[in-house]
């Protein structure tokens, strides 16, 4: 695990570990019919493979009995090899929240967490064991960053929360995933390969992934403005996820610490070119914090900030965290400062609090161990 930060300190490149094994998730089509073929099998293979491991979601390889014995052993190790290993599920909701505690091939510890609404299935997944943006009001940020996740580390998440849906294990019958939001535990746009790479998975249609529409995907960022230039040239359509918490530079220095790095003015205007270049609205995520950014003067200087623009606010009453000094705003703040953004005609809603008795709701992921 890695060493706690100090206030305020960034860690934007990951520390240098070993990788996962290879596995097919982390490849394109064209990618893995290549490596099936360097195995001496033919390149359709690969294709047979795929179908199991996105559309069929087949686990192990007595199940592929349209592979010969012996070649579906090979090919599964060399392709399928095991990422996650699943250590604590913890549910709520009558089972309908599911938070699972992921161990990976070196022991660093992920968190996702799965959210069955009547009408969707959500997927919130990691993208970095730990994260290095070091917000002091997320669980997650005070841990520090651990290293990024691989691209068949993210993507295994989801196919995980898809299989038990799929097999009926949670409540309300046989399911699928029909979005997914990079809201978990590390900040996506610092392993931006690897996220990219996931997101292409979710999207492409079976064989070659899951075949989530691109409209149900969200990438959540603190704002590194550059990754966010990048993702607008992307032609992915997913809905871009502002983590503002502030609309001063004063404050937002001090709650999010990349503003050091990149201004308010900065963030939104990339936001802004975002949401021109793809015509997806841009959302705005704002934890409430009692007496620290949930003032009315600040709703109104948000409100300016926004109005006009494709966006939509989320107001998110912030998540207890052990230790923490900080807590959600009074429900009179609260709705004061919904008042407010919608007198600027800016639209706004309050998050749903699903997951806070497990841990598994917005900042509280923090992949401790079951005896920790």
């Amino acid at each position: 695990m890695s060493e706690q930060p100090k206030a305020g300190q960034l860690t934007l490149v990951a520390p240098r570990r070993g990788k996962p094994q290879r596995h097919l998730a982390d490849l394109t089509m064209a990618e893995r019919r290549a490596a099936v073929a360097e195995l001496g099998e033919k390149p359709f293979r690969a294709d047979q493979l795929s179908r199991h491991y996105f559309a069929r979601l087949t686990e192990t390889p007595e199940q592929m009995t349209d592979l010969p014995g012996g070649t579906r052993e090979r090919l599964v190790a060399q392709l399928m090899p095991p990422l996650l290993t699943s250590v604590r599920e913890i549910t709520c909701d009558g089972g309908t929240t599911r938070k699972t505690l992921w161990k990976l091939f070196d022991g660093s510890l992920v968190e996702s967490v799965l959210m069955r609404y009547p009408d969707r299935v959500t997927m919130c997944v990691s993208s970095q064991a730990g994260c290095g943006m070091n917000c002091p009001f997320c669980a997650t940020g005070q841990a520090g960053l651990t290293r990024n996740m691989s691209t068949a580390e993210i993507v295994e998440q989801v196919v995980a929360g898809a299989r038990a849906l799929a097999a009926g294990q949670v409540p309300g019958g046989p399911g699928r995933i029909t979005n997914v939001v990079f809201m978990g535990m590390g900040e996506p746009m610092a392993n931006y390969k690897a996220v990219i790479g996931a997101v292409r998975r979710l999207v492409d249609p079976a064989p070659e992934g899951l075949g989530i529409s691109a409209r149900g995907v969200t990438v959540s960022t603190v704002g590194l403005v550059p990754a966010i230039e990048k993702l607008a040239d992307e032609g992915l359509p997913v809905t871009l996820a502002l983590s503002l918490h502030a609309p001063d530079d004063e404050l937002r220095d001090t709650l999010v610490p990349i503003n050091t790095r990149w201004k308010v003015s900065e963030v939104l205007g990339a936001a802004w070119r975002y949401a021109a270049k793809t015509k997806r609205r841009v959302s705005i995520e704002y934890a409430l914090i009692k007496d620290i950014n949930d003032q009315e003067w600040r709703a109104d200087l948000l409100g300016r900030l926004l109005k006009g623009k494709l966006v939509h606010v989320n107001l998110i009453p912030l998540n207890p965290t052990p230790g923490s000094k900080w807590t959600a705003s009074r429900p009179e703040d609260e709705r004061a400062f919904v008042r407010r953004l919608e007198s600027h005609g800016v639209a706004v809603t309050v998050r749903d609090t699903r997951g806070r008795e497990i841990d598994g709701a917005c900042g509280q992921l923090a992949a401790a161990t079951p005896d920790s």
